[in-house]
C-alpha cells in the first residue's frame, strides 16, 4: 500500500478547506449517535478517521521529506507508550496550519466544535464559512466576549432572544477581512470587540453557532426566537393546547379553592400579618394570574402561606415597637407588608435571573422540619388568645401579643378564668367541625373521590356568619370582621414599595424577606416536583411543559414584586393547595386565572357579606393549618431516632426550643447559621483516601480505611486517591490530612498519636487524580507545595489517571511546574498498577546504580 506521502501532490494547495478536511485529534462517532438528523435520507457525517490512515487527505502545505517527522517520536510533551498508534507523518503540520496551533500543540476542535476557524483572518474562505454551521460543541475564544458572557449567565435563550445575531452591536454586516462592519465607524469597532457581525458572524467574518443553534438548524426549526419565547413564557405553550374539555375541571377547582382559601387569606392578613384583611385577598388576585403566565408547573396554585404571613407579621410588629407604625395605623402597616413582599419577590427574581435554582437545597431537612414545626406551635399559641376572647386583655397586660410563645402560654394559664364563653364555644366548635371533616375526607376519599369537592370550611364560614347575624352574637361580645375595605379607599391601591421614604423599613425587613423567599421557594419546589408537568395518567393533560427551577424563581419573583406594589401578602406555591386543585379537576393554569377572577368578583361585590364573620372562626381555621404543620414532625423524629441521627435531632430540637422560648428571629438565625456552617464544613473537608490492593488482582484498589483487613498494602508506596475537584475551599487542610496518611495510614487518627507508619513506606507517592475534574489557582499552589515537599525528601511522585492534555487541569499542571518537578511526563501514567511498575523499575535502577557490583553479579 502506498504511503500517504507517496500520493501527496508536490504543488502547494489552496488555503480553501471544506469541513470534512478538518481532522479531530481523536476519532469520534459521538456526533452520529447524539445529533438528530434532519431527514431519514440524510447521509451520516463521516469522520476522516473512520477509514485507514493512508486514506487521509494530503496536508495543506506539503513539506519535503526531511521536514516530515512523526509527532509521537519528536514531540517532547508526548508521554511514551508502546500502545500509541503512529499517525501519518503529515498530521501535525496539517492540524497546525488549519488551527494555527504552535508546533506540538494538539488540535482542540474535533467533531463537536461549532467555531472552527483559523486564527489568521486572511486564511478564511467561503467554503469553510458555510460548512462550520454543521458542527457544534466546545467553547472557544469567541465565547469569551461580553455577549458570550451574557449568554453564559442568562442562557442561550435569553441571550439569543435579546441580542439575536449581533445586529444590536454590529450595526452592519461583518466584512470578510474582519476589519469593520459595512456601515463603518464605531459600529464596526464594536463588532470586532463584541465578536459579532451584523449577519451573525464574528468580527472576522466567521459564523458563530452555539449547540442550541446547531441542533435547531439540524432539526429544521424555523422560528428560533419563537422557540425561546414559548419556553420563557409558558402561557404561549399551554394556551395553544387548551380545550373546552379542560374548562369544567378548572372552573370547579377554582370554585373549590376559592371557598377554602379566600376566608383563609382574610385570616392570614388580620391574625398573622397584622394588616387589613383585604390585603390577604390581593394575594389571590395578582399572584396566581402572574404565575399562570410565567410558571412551569401547570397545576400549582400560588397564594399566601401561614409561615410567610407570620414572618411578615413579625416585621410589622417590630415597626410598631420601634414607633414607625401603630396598631391601628392600617395604611402604614399595609405599606410595610408591601415592602416585605416586594423585597422577597426581588430576591427570588434576582436568584432566577442568575440561575440560582439550586438554593432550595441549601437548608437542611432538620432545619426546615424544626423551623416549620416551631412556626406551627407559635401559630397555635398565638391563635389561642383571640379564640378565648382575650385580645383586649393581652394588650393591657405587658403587651403579651408581642412576647414569646412561653410568655403567652403563661398569660393564657393565668387568665383562663377570664376567657369569653361564647367566643370559646364558636372557636373550638369550628375547629372541631373542620378537624372531623378533614379526617372523614382523608378516610373516605380513596373510596369516594368526589368527597374532596365538599367545601367544609366554606360551609363553616357561611354558617357562622348567618348564625352571628341571626342571633346577634356580635352584641354579646363576639368579635366580628366588620367592614372589609382597603386602607386607601380604592379597591386595588397601587404603591411602589421601594421609595426613599420606606428605606428604614427595607433595612428592618432585609433578613426576614430573604428567609420568606427561601422558605417560599422551597415549598414551591416541593409542590412543583410532586405535581410534575401537568400530564395526567391518561395522557389527556398538557404536553411539553417541563419544570425548571430557574423559571419558577422568575415566575414567583415577578408575581411577588407585583403583589408588593399592591401591598399583598407574600404568595408562593403550596403543596396542600395545589393538591386540592389537582384532585378537584384542575389540569391547566386556567384554574389559577379563574381563581384570580373569582377573587376580583369577591372584592368588588361580596365584601359586605363578610361583615358578620366571627374573628374566632378565622382563628380556628388558622389553628387547623398550624396543626398540619406540626403533625409531620413525629414521623421525622422517629426516623432520625431509628437511624441514630443525633446531630439532626439536636439541630431540630435547638431550632424548635429557641423559637418557642425566645423569639422567631433567634430560631431563624440559629437555623440558617448552623445550616450554612454544615454546608461549609462539608465543602471544605478533603476526602482523600489511602488505597490498598485487592488480593488476587492486578489493577483493583479500594479504600483501605473502609476494610483494611482484606486489602494488601504495597511496601514502599503510599497510594492516595483524590476523588474530588481541588479548589480553595477544600485544599486548606489537604497537607495536614496527607501528613496523617503518612504517619498513621488513616485520616481519622488523632495527631497526638506517635508515628505508627515507617518512613520507608513513603518512598513512592502515587496520586490517583481521576476525580480531579477541575482545579483553581489556590488548589494548584497547594498541590505544587506538596510535590515540592515530597521531592525535597527524596520521594518519587507519580500521578495516574490524569485528565487529557487539552483540559484545564493538565494545563495548570504544566504551567505550575508540577510535571517537570515530578520527572516529566513519564511519571504521569494511566493506572495505579502502571505507576507501581514504574516505581519498582526506578527503585531497582537506583539500587544498581549505587551498587554496581550487585548489577555485575
Amino acid at each position: 500500500m502506498a504511503s500517504p506521502s507517496s500520493s501527496r501532490p508536490t504543488s502547494p494547495r489552496s488555503v480553501s478547506l471544506s469541513r470534512s478536511q478538518h481532522h479531530p485529534s481523536i476519532s469520534s462517532r459521538l456526533k452520529q449517535s447524539h445529533a438528530p438528523g434532519s431527514s431519514p435520507q440524510e447521509e451520516p457525517h463521516s469522520s476522516p478517521f473512520d477509514g485507514p490512515a493512508d486514506s487521509l487527505p494530503p496536508p495543506l502545505n506539503p513539506l519535503n521529506s526531511s521536514q516530515r517527522t512523526n509527532p509521537v517520536e519528536n514531540n517532547p510533551k508526548s508521554p511514551p507508550s508502546n500502545n500509541t498508534p503512529l499517525r501519518p507523518r503529515h498530521w501535525r503540520n496539517y492540524s497546525t496550519h488549519i488551527c494555527s496551533q504552535p508546533e506540538g500543540e494538539p488540535c482542540e476542535h474535533g467533531n463537536w466544535s461549532p467555531k472552527i476557524r483559523p486564527t489568521s483572518p486572511s486564511s478564511a474562505s467561503s467554503s469553510l464559512e458555510e460548512e462550520t454551521e454543521h458542527s457544534y460543541g466546545r467553547q472557544h475564544a469567541s465565547d469569551q466576549s461580553i455577549v458570550g458572557g451574557v449568554n453564559r449567565v442568562l442562557g442561550d435563550g435569553i441571550g439569543n432572544t435579546v441580542f439575536g445575531d449581533g445586529r444590536f452591536f454590529g450595526g452592519g454586516s461583518g466584512d470578510r477581512d474582519g476589519q469593520n462592519g459595512k456601515e463603518g465607524g464605531w459600529t464596526g469597532s464594536w463588532s470586532r470587540w463584541w465578536g459579532e457581525g451584523g449577519d451573525g458572524k464574528d468580527g472576522r467574518g466567521w459564523k458563530s453557532m452555539s449547540t442550541t443553534k446547531w441542533l435547531a438548524k439540524k432539526k429544521g426549526v424555523k422560528y428560533k426566537r419563537r422557540m425561546y419565547l414559548v419556553y420563557y413564557f409558558p402561557f404561549l405553550q399551554w394556551i395553544n393546547q387548551y380545550r373546552w374539555a379542560f374548562f369544567k375541571g378548572d372552573l370547579v377547582a377554582a370554585l373549590t379553592m376559592a371557598s377554602f382559601y379566600i376566608p383563609m387569606s382574610l385570616s392570614y392578613a388580620s391574625n398573622l400579618g397584622h394588616i387589613p384583611p383585604i390585603n390577604g385577598l390581593y394575594s389571590f388576585v395578582f399572584n396566581p394570574f402572574i404565575y399562570a403566565l410565567l410558571g412551569s408547573c401547570p397545576q400549582m396554585v400560588v397564594g399566601p402561606e401561614a409561615a410567610g404571613s407570620l414572618l411578615l407579621g413579625t416585621v410589622v410588629k417590630t415597626s410598631i415597637e420601634v414607633g414607625h407604625s401603630g396598631d391601628e395605623d392600617d395604611a402604614m402597616n399595609a405599606r410595610i407588608a408591601g415592602v416585605v413582599t416586594g423585597m422577597a419577590g426581588a430576591v427570588i427574581l434576582v436568584a432566577g435571573l442568575t440561575r440560582l435554582g439550586f438554593l432550595d437545597s441549601v437548608l437542611s431537612r432538620p432545619f426546615l422540619r424544626g423551623f416549620i414545626s416551631a412556626i406551627g406551635f407559635v401559630i397555635l399559641v398565638d391563635q389561642l388568645i383571640p379564640e378565648m376572647g382575650l385580645v383586649h386583655l393581652a394588650k393591657h397586660v405587658g403587651d403579651v401579643s408581642h412576647s414569646s410563645s412561653l410568655d403567652k402560654i403563661i398569660f393564657l394559664v393565668q387568665n383562663v378564668e377570664n376567657a369569653h364563653g361564647l367566643t370559646c364555644a364558636v372557636a373550638f366548635g369550628s375547629f372541631a367541625v373542620i378537624m372531623v371533616c378533614r379526617e372523614l375526607k382523608r378516610r373516605l376519599q380513596p373510596r369516594i373521590p368526589s368527597v374532596a369537592y365538599v367545601p367544609d370550611r366554606f360551609i363553616v364560614v357561611v354558617l357562622s356568619a348567618i348564625l352571628t347575624w341571626k342571633f346577634s352574637w356580635h352584641k354579646q361580645g363576639l368579635e366580628i370582621l366588620g367592614t372589609v375595605r382597603s386602607s386607601t379607599g380604592s379597591p386595588f391601591p397601587l404603591r411602589f414599595p421601594f421609595i426613599p421614604a420606606h428605606m428604614h423599613h427595607v433595612r428592618e425587613a432585609m433578613s426576614t424577606s430573604f428567609l420568606i423567599a427561601l422558605l417560599g421557594f422551597f415549598e414551591s419546589s416541593v409542590a412543583a416536583k410532586s405535581l410534575g408537568g401537568g400530564e395526567s395518567k391518561k395522557g389527556d393533560g398538557l404536553h411539553g411543559m417541563s419544570l425548571s427551577a430557574n423559571r419558577e424563581l422568575v415566575a414567583l419573583g415577578v408575581a411577588n414584586v407585583i403583589g408588593g406594589c399592591f401591598m399583598a401578602l407574600p404568595a408562593f406555591g403550596g403543596y396542600g393547595r395545589s393538591k386540592v386543585n389537582a384532585s378537584t379537576g384542575g389540569r391547566t393554569p386556567m384554574s389559577s386565572i379563574l381563581l384570580s377572577v373569582i377573587t376580583i368578583i369577591c372584592i368588588l361585590f361580596l365584601l359586605p357579606y363578610f361583615y358578620y364573620l366571627p374573628k374566632s372562626v378565622l382563628s380556628s381555621m388558622i389553628s387547623v393549618v398550624a396543626y398540619s404543620l406540626i403533625e409531620e414532625a413525629p414521623h421525622d423524629i422517629f426516623f432520625f431516632l431509628h437511624i441514630h441521627a443525633l446531630p439532626e435531632l439536636f439541630l431540630m430540637s435547638l431550632i424548635f426550643l429557641s423559637t418557642i422560648f425566645y423569639s422567631l428571629a433567634l430560631g431563624i438565625a440559629l437555623g440558617i447559621g448552623l445550616s450554612l456552617l454544615s454546608v461549609i464544613r462539608h465543602a471544605t473537608k478533603p476526602r482523600i483516601q489511602i488505597l490498598g490492593k485487592v488480593p488476587g488482582t492486578q489493577d483493583q484498589f479500594e479504600n483501605a480505611e473502609a476494610s483494611p483487613e482484606r486489602l494488601e498494602f504495597v511496601e514502599g508506596c503510599l497510594i492516595v486517591k483524590i476523588p474530588e475537584p481541588l479548589t480553595f475551599a477544600n485544599t486548606g487542610d489537604l497537607k495536614g490530612r496527607l501528613r496523617r496518611l503518612e504517619l498513621y495510614g488513616t485520616t481519622t487518627a488523632h495527631p497526638a498519636l506517635p508515628r505508627v507508619r515507617a518512613p520507608e513506606h513513603n518512598s513512592n507517592i502515587i496520586f490517583d487524580i481521576h476525580g480531579v475534574t477541575s482545579l483553581d489557582g489556590s488548589g494548584t499552589m497547594v498541590l505544587t507545595e506538596i510535590v515540592d515537599s515530597y521531592i525535597s525528601r527524596g520521594a518519587r511522585v507519580f500521578f495516574c489517571r490524569c485528565p487529557k492534555e487539552e483540559s484545564q487541569v493538565w494545563k495548570l499542571f504544566e504551567k505550575s511546574g508540577i510535571v517537570e518537578k515530578c520527572g516529566g511526563r513519564r511519571h504521569f501514567v494511566k493506572s495505579v498498577e502502571e505507576a507501581l511498575r514504574m516505581a519498582e523499575m526506578e527503585s531497582l535502577t537506583e539500587f544498581f546504580e549505587r551498587n554496581p557490583a550487585e548489577g555485575g553479579a
